[in-house]
């Protein structure tokens, strides 16, 4: 490998203690911390994404005491010589490298199923040999497919104060969503505005938790502001396709990328939105893995239909496997609904069946000791 630009941190630091080479909000004018040309590549270490708040010892009740406001530590900006509004960057993920623990949390009022699961929980992973484990979920055995959880670009002006209309109109109307929050903000003097909160991915990116994203993936991403301005974070070691209650195997790590341009080519093809394709094998994709699987219809439990409705169909399907789980392999259901989060695939089955459309909930079998 050619020479590599890196971003190196104190990973014994929590972002908030030592800002340098980071931040933890989205706003069009965090500078860069790093500068690189098309064609280059880049490492660059993250911390996980709770901030270091979860450790070995860290219990349930650490859990309602843990700062939200300093989710999602990001590494970056990265700004990429030539890039331009209109220009599509092309960021190749070329090795995901994760530390030795990692935590999963149920963080109460979070979660596809957060009107079920109120308690806070926390499983802490020992991740060695390729493999996380836990003493907080025995017999269950997670095989490395580490990727990032967060990959963006900065917004630009328009996009920003679009985004926060939009997300007040959410709150307004009584949906779930995280308002910007000066609490612990990095940086903390952002002109005018405290930043625009992580956790909601939106046309430059962000917060996207696609487990697909390991090593041998290329990511495409609008640009929006010159530079581009990418920042990574939120390291996975495993995860479900959903990541159902909120988490996944969360960890440190460092990841090598590398940067091109294609000129124009958000603008000349409409691209305004995050594309992705993979370019090698990565980690077994579970349909070829032993597994087992439930389904969900979207049907309440007074026996009604409700035609078309995925949400439901996906929380019949979670709440099966959640079952099927306790049921037939001891766990608890906290447990299981954890497991759900960093193993369990939810899939569409079929959306033309109507009214009845079908989501899968696929378990690897060979996960389990």
């Amino acid at each position: 490998m050619s020479h590599v630009r890196e971003i190196e941190l104190d990973l014994t630091k929590s972002l908030v203690e030592d800002p340098r080479g980071g931040h933890n909000r989205w706003h069009p004018d965090i500078p860069a911390v790093l500068r690189c040309s098309p064609g280059e590549t880049v490492a660059l270490q993250a911390r996980d994404g709770y901030d270091g708040q979860i450790n070995r010892y860290s219990t349930a009740a650490d859990v309602l005491t843990m700062n939200a406001a300093r989710i999602h530590p990001l590494t970056g900006p990265v700004y990429v010589e030539g890039a331009e509004p209109g220009d599509l960057l092309v960021v190749d993920v070329l090795s995901v490298e994760t530390g030795d623990f990692g935590a999963t949390l149920n963080i109460p009022g979070f979660g596809f199923l957060r009107d079920e699961f109120t308690e806070p929980h926390v499983v802490r992973w020992e991740i060695a040999d390729g493999f996380a484990r836990s003493a907080d979920l025995p017999g269950a055995r997670l095989p490395a497919a580490p990727f990032m959880g967060v990959m963006g670009v900065a917004p630009s002006r328009e996009l920003f104060e679009r985004t926060k209309s939009a997300e007040q109109q959410v709150d307004q109307d009584g949906g779930l969503v995280e308002l910007p929050n000066p609490t612990s903000a990095v940086p903390p003097d952002l002109p005018g505005d405290p930043g625009r909160r992580t956790i909601s991915p939106t046309e430059a990116g962000g917060n996207i938790d696609i487990k697909h994203l390991t090593a041998g993936s290329r990511v495409y991403l609008p640009v929006w502001v010159a530079g581009a301005l990418f920042s990574v974070g939120d390291g996975h070691f495993a995860q479900g396709d959903g990541e159902s209650c909120g988490a996944a195997v969360e960890t440190t790590t460092r990841v090598v990328l590398r940067f091109d341009l294609r000129k124009r080519a958000a603008t000349s093809g409409g691209v305004r939105h995050l594309r992705f394709e993979r370019l090698s094998a990565g980690p077994p994709e579970v349909a070829a893995r032993p597994h087992f699987a439930v389904t969900g219809v979207p049907v309440d439990t007074d026996g009604r239909i409700h035609p078309e409705n995925l949400n439901l169909a996906t929380r019949n399907a979670l709440r099966l496997m959640v079952d099927h789980l306790a049921d037939e392999r001891g766990f608890t259901r906290q447990q299981a609904y954890a497991l759900c989060s960093v193993a369990v695939d939810l899939r569409i089955s079929q959306i033309v069946d109507v009214p009845n459309v079908l989501v899968s909930a696929m378990v690897p079998t060979d996960i389990f000791e």
